[in-house]
């Protein structure tokens, strides 16, 4: 509810709270689906992690690949979860356009946690985890910070922003698209 993209997409609040399950219930259902959810013990925090596989196509965007290639089209799934907002539509484009695909990665679209238990190291926690399996499966991971906190949480644990961020219009604000090389 606090991130500033999903503000931006959704910025009234009582409207982000309607719409919210309904939208990461996408990426929900895609993570299920394709690839795979972690939560904490206590249920307080969650990631989700999508395979990408190099080459498969996608929907639009640079490389022609991204998480839609994934899963079948997640921007179809988020504009009927969104109707209408030409926000979210934007994301969705700019993000895919940033996707690498040339090569097979593990993504994460979103992480999680309840209100009020953000800066527990629940992050570090669910991540770990899958980057050690990265490392010993010599898997590249990639996703798109949403602000400059989980920016540095993220070059903590070995990723490094792309070079090219995404610069969200209208005064939106800036993603951080992130890559990490397994380590050896």
């Amino acid at each position: 509810m606090e991130d500033p993209v999903s503000g931006w997409v959704f910025p009234d609040e009582a409207h982000r709270r309607a719409v919210h399950p309904g939208f990461f219930g996408v990426f929900l259902d895609a993570a299920l689906r394709d690839g795979w959810v972690d939560v904490t013990d206590d249920l307080s925090a969650a990631a989700l992690w999508i395979p990408v596989r190099a080459g498969e196509p996608g929907e639009g965007g640079g490389s022609g690949e991204g998480e839609e290639a994934a899963d079948g089209g997640i921007g179809e799934e988020l504009a009927k979860a969104a109707p209408g907002n030409d926000r979210a539509r934007i994301v969705g484009e700019l993000t895919d356009a940033a996707h690498p695909g040339d090569r097979s990665h593990y993504y994460l679209p979103n992480i999680v946690a309840a209100p009020g238990r953000r800066g527990e190291g629940r992050g570090r926690a669910l991540l770990t985890p899958v980057l050690d399996r990265c490392d010993r499966e010599g898997m590249p991971a990639y996703l798109e910070a949403s602000n400059s906190r989980s920016k540095a949480l993220y070059e903590r644990l070995g990723f490094v922003f792309t070079g090219a961020p995404i610069d969200l219009p209208d005064g939106g604000p800036r993603m951080w698209p992130m890559w990490r090389e397994p380590r050896g």
